[in-house]
């Protein structure tokens, strides 16, 4: 049998290597002469919206129901949504603020400027909308986070702030009435 044949094809086809991998293609941050400014990464063509960028809904991506902070959510606030809150909470916002709001978080315990409790009565009468612009937009030293936290998590973490907010200063009153037969026994 004559292996003459099959060696020269394997080594032909070893010889062809497609540089996919290193194509010739212009990077981000890299100059580019083929563009009078210098510039590979090119301005967006000014009056066009990338897809899934159209945000029309003030209330669920600015926080704003006619030009002022929304004072409800535009989502329905369950149980599990506050539990995503409390755990997006947990990630983004504990280290600063900690796991009860007050401010002392590991990192204000490290020499970071402390955030203000958001259980003053300022932040408590505070509409839902306030919150989530200000996750969004950064308010003080504290940055934005729109590009890190999805809109539907910024209000998930607004519910659990607002309901934290409710946890530390509930009365009886706050107490549906067919419940308090079992607050009251299990406060014995």
């Amino acid at each position: 049998m004559n292996r003459f044949p099959l060696i020269l094809v394997l080594l032909v086809m070893a010889a062809c290597r497609q540089d996919m991998h290193d194509q010739a293609k212009l990077e981000a941050y890299e100059s580019s002469e083929f563009f009078a400014d210098g510039r590979a990464v090119r301005p967006q063509v000014e009056g066009t919206v990338a897809r899934g960028q159209l945000r029309l809904d003030d209330h669920l991506y600015r926080g704003l129901q006619d030009g002022a902070p929304a004072v409800d959510y535009p989502m329905t606030v369950d149980r599990a949504f506050l539990e995503r809150g409390q755990s997006r909470y947990q990630i983004f916002c504990a280290i600063c603020h900690d796991a009860t709001g007050f401010g002392q978080g590991m990192a204000v315990q490290r020499g970071v400027k402390a955030p203000t409790s958001l259980h003053i009565d300022r932040l408590r009468e505070s509409p839902p909308g306030y919150f989530f612009d200000v996750i969004t937009n950064g308010y003080g030293s504290m940055y934005d986070y729109s590009d890190r936290i999805p809109v539907e998590d910024r209000w998930a973490i607004t519910a659990y702030v607002k309901a934290l907010q409710l946890s530390r200063h509930a009365s009886i009153d706050d107490v549906p009435a067919s419940e308090r037969g079992s607050l009251e026994e299990s406060l014995r």
